[in-house]
């Protein structure tokens, strides 16, 4: 078992920033893909930004402006997000799978999501 917990959400205004941590503890972080989805309300669950061993991959509509990062040693994932926008208003969620991939449904762990708020 993995267990996953988000922070640093928070009610900001459009382009603003903030940076959203992932502490992982269980089993061992390092071999895992972590992520970040997101959800507004009546949406579905979007996949937004990956990191494995040997690579980082975005959805189109965070790219350039959003930057996940991962610290092996302090069993972490970071989501920087710049330049936000209302758009990006949704819960987050960390999550961890054994493969590579934007697809949910491939995921073994979830946290528990942490609210983003972006006000025009």
């Amino acid at each position: 078992q993995v267990q996953l917990v988000e922070s640093g959400g928070g009610l900001v205004q459009a382009g603003d920033s903030l940076r959203l941590s992932c502490a992982a503890s269980g089993r061992t972080f390092s071999p895992y893909t972590m992520a970040w989805f997101r959800q507004a309300p009546g949406k579905e669950r979007e996949f937004v930004a990956a990191i494995s061993w040997s690579a980082d991959y975005y959805a189109d509509s965070v790219k350039g402006r959003f930057t996940i990062s991962r610290d092996n040693a302090k069993n972490t994932v970071y989501l920087q997000m710049n330049s936000l926008k209302p758009e990006d208003t949704a819960v987050y969620y960390c999550a961890a799978a054994r493969t590579s991939t934007r697809y949910a449904g491939n995921y073994d762990y979830w946290g528990q999501g942490t609210q983003v708020t972006v006000s025009s």
